[in-house]
């Protein structure tokens, strides 16, 4: 195969292609082998391809209806390695889940509504469900809206996601360890799963402040280093066996809000540091900071009551979100605010 379908869209604040299932290779070497063409893979500026040489930006949705009961489509992520040949599976993408509905109702897997269309989203990389609530008046997507998201400039149509069931969705269990802090290389550490497998800690006791900027962050290479010893370690403790050639887990950083949030992140993901948060990153940390005796939680400014709003801060801005609580106090549910648009529509090309 040499050519295909594609749909480029900006979902959150990562971009990447949109495929339906049928329209790739069904021998899994062959679809990765496809998609490295496409994209440019391995090479730091992805020249040859369309990728935007960052991890934002070098993203895949692999589409298709679902025979699975109250669920509309299955959604594959997949993250294309920028400077190393490797496609993987290993991790979800809430950004990139942003652009998942507007593309199954524009691909007609899922019929409109009216002047809003709901539909059940079933996430292959994690076993999990999200409902999107897409924009579609005249029976069409609209893209155009006033809703705005930091990391992304103007606005656009809000589409809200709501996650459920998403504790240890990769892991096995919310806390893997079973513990709320456990200590690695000397670091008090939170290993978590709400949808993200993450090892969140305080940013003081790796040696920054927490308010950096992504370029001297990434510039840090004693902190990386660490930081690299600590994942190594921690992925196994989660279940998630050997990690040296893995995106997961993420290594998170917080430490006190200082723009009226709930909490400030450094994230890396795991060897460049994220220019925002990812979606699941962000619910995984506001649940971290929502556990008590965790690292976070000393450091968090959270709210009372049942259904908490919660911003994340990050390097450019914050991502808000909101968690149902239930009676033991557990995260029941979480749903976050994001925005798609549709970049180009045609047919793209691998060597």
């Amino acid at each position: 195969m040499s050519s295909t379908p594609c749909m480029w869209m900006r979902g959150g604040t990562s971009k990447g292609g949109y495929f339906l299932e049928n329209d790739l290779p069904s021998d899994s070497a062959a679809r990765d082998a496809f998609l490295l063409s496409a994209l440019g893979s391995p090479d730091p500026r992805q020249i040859d391809g369309m990728g935007g040489a960052d991890p934002l930006t070098s993203k895949v949705a692999v589409v298709r209806p679902s025979a699975r009961e109250g669920i509309d489509v299955d959604y594959l992520f997949l993250q294309v390695v920028v400077d190393q040949p490797i496609v993987t599976d290993a991790q979800n993408c809430g950004n990139i889940l942003a652009g998942v509905g507007p593309f199954a109702i524009e691909r007609g897997l899922v019929p409109v509504t009216g002047e809003e269309t709901s539909l059940t989203i079933y996430m292959e990389n994690t076993g999990q469900t999200a409902i999107a609530r897409v924009q579609t008046p005249s029976g069409t997507v609209s893209y155009a809206g006033t809703a705005t998201i930091d990391g992304v400039p103007g606005s656009a149509a809000p589409i809200p996601i709501t996650f459920t069931e998403t504790a240890g969705s990769t892991c096995g269990a919310l806390l893997p360890t079973g513990s709320v802090c456990d200590v690695i290389d000397g670091v008090e550490v939170t290993m978590i799963d709400n949808g993200m497998p993450s090892v969140v800690m305080r940013a003081s006791d790796m040696g920054i402040t927490g308010y950096e900027t992504r370029e001297e962050l990434e510039a840090n290479e004693p902190l990386k280093e660490r930081l690299e010893a600590i994942r190594l370690k921690a992925g196994p403790i989660m279940n998630l066996g050997d990690v040296t050639s893995k995106t997961v887990p993420k290594m998170c950083m917080v430490s006190k809000p200082f723009a009226g949030g709930a909490i400030c992140t450094r994230t890396f993901i795991p060897h460049r540091c994220h220019a925002s948060i990812g979606v699941l990153g962000a619910v995984t940390v506001a649940t971290a900071a929502a556990l008590k005796g965790s690292p976070a939680a000393g450091l968090a400014v959270i709210p009372d009551g049942k259904r908490k709003t919660l911003k994340i801060e990050h390097p450019i801005g914050e991502t808000t979100v909101v968690l149902e609580m239930d009676e033991t106090g557990a995260v029941e549910s979480a749903a976050i605010l994001r925005t798609a648009r549709k970049l180009f529509d045609g047919v793209i090309f691998a060597q």
